[in-house]
């Protein structure tokens, strides 16, 4: 493994999981993650070539939690790169609420600042949060950095954020944030690479995974986006429902009698992929899958994936390039073909033979709308945005 005096650190941390990548400018000098998290905690990390440096199973005492998971990470690489010193974290946040357009130095006011937001991201925030506490504890004195996947779409007219509420709500924060920006703001920049002039035009992506949105760009920033207030509007996910009518929440409160509680447990944990087929979350599985109901998830996803880019591509006056990305838009031939199904009127046509070899263009040439399949490194844009700040 190439060695480095300086590095940047990226954490990404999930509810079970650290995810965690090692970066010498652009290049990264090794990934991997902490995994099972208070059950069975097990390390594996690779470095650029592929090559496995660590496949083991952690001691649950020693893992349980966040804080004792990145001190396995540090003594691994304490061990495996004696040479490399962190010059600086970056941490993934979900959200950033209206304040945070940029990266920032994490410091006490800042924390306390976004643990407010946990409600509005409660699978993401909380965790994003220990894992800057455990760095902090691991990293003593190394700048923390936050980056917010939130931040890329704070550039939009109140017009496209606001509810039609009173708005004294807007003026509260009751707004659309939007999320996946890292993501966005990545795949954003390879179009630009692979095809300027379309990376310059109109432009949706579409991050499809087990949290699922899509962005309408122009000129490669963000114009409006399919998640708002919460990580829970927009397409169906995994878990998460997506857009629902709030008389269905009425419903369910004064029918049914639940409470908030009861709700968001529904909302984020019984509900998309897995509510509506009853086999499974993960779009492999229900691919694999003959159940019926399987199908009926497949094709629902797909269908609102359809109709959320008739309604971006209305807002951009047109559209030149539609991008998929994220775990499912970049493997799933079968969702992108039924995403795409039907939207000649918008000039969008796929190449049967390109889209199941998974190449990066799926498009005819001579189609109106070029289509891409383009792997999205939030990892690569939180280095970058960290190690801008830290040479400012």
């Amino acid at each position: 493994m190439t060695s480095a005096e300086q590095a940047i650190l990226v954490i990404n941390a999930g509810s079970s999981s650290i995810k965690f990548q090692l970066f010498d400018g652009e290049h990264s000098l090794l990934r991997g993650q902490v995994d099972g998290l208070g059950t069975k905690p097990h390390l594996s990390v690779h470095d650029d070539a592929g090559t496995t440096l660590a496949d083991s199973a952690l001691p649950a005492d020693d893992a349980a939690c966040h804080e004792t998971a990145l001190g396995a990470i540090v003594a691994f690489l304490s061990s495996a790169a004696p040479d490399i010193a962190v010059r600086a974290v970056g941490h993934r946040v979900v959200h950033g609420g209206p304040d945070h357009a940029d990266p920032v130095l994490i410091d006490e006011t800042l924390q306390q600042a976004l643990a407010r937001l946990e409600p509005l991201a409660p699978l993401h925030q909380p965790h994003n949060l220990a894992g800057i506490r455990a760095a902090q504890k691991a990293f003593p004195g190394t700048p923390q950095i936050a980056c917010f996947d939130t931040a890329f779409h704070r550039g939009h007219p109140r017009v496209i954020d606001t509810f039609a509420l009173p708005s004294a709500f807007y003026d509260e924060g009751v707004r659309r944030y939007g999320f996946h920006g890292l993501s966005y703001e990545f795949v954003a920049g390879r179009l630009c690479e692979i095809a300027p002039d379309v990376g310059r035009g109109r432009v949706i992506i579409a991050h499809l995974g087990n949290g699922a949105s899509m962005c309408a760009l122009r000129d490669g920033k963000s114009v409006s986006t399919s998640m708002g207030f919460s990580a829970l509007d927009g397409l169906p996910m995994g878990t998460r429902s997506g857009q629902i009518d709030p008389g269905v929440l009425l419903f369910l409160m004064q029918e049914r009698g639940m409470d908030g509680d009861e709700i968001a447990d529904l909302l984020y944990h019984r509900s998309g992929l897995l509510g509506l087929s009853g086999v499974s979350s993960d779009m492999r599985t229900l691919e694999a899958s003959p159940d019926p109901a399987a199908r009926l998830a497949i094709e629902h996803f797909a269908l609102r994936i359809r109709r959320e880019t008739g309604a971006l591509a209305a807002i951009l006056g047109g559209l030149d390039a539609l991008v998929f990305t994220g775990g499912i838009g970049e493997h799933s031939a079968r969702v992108r073909s039924l995403a795409c199904a039907d939207m000649g009127w918008l000039g969008i046509a796929l190449d049967a033979d390109a889209n199941a070899a998974q190449e990066t263009r799926l498009s005819p040439a001579e189609t109106k709308v070029a289509v891409y399949r383009i792997e999205t490194d939030e990892e690569r844009m939180i280095a970058r945005q960290a190690r801008r700040l830290v040479d400012a």
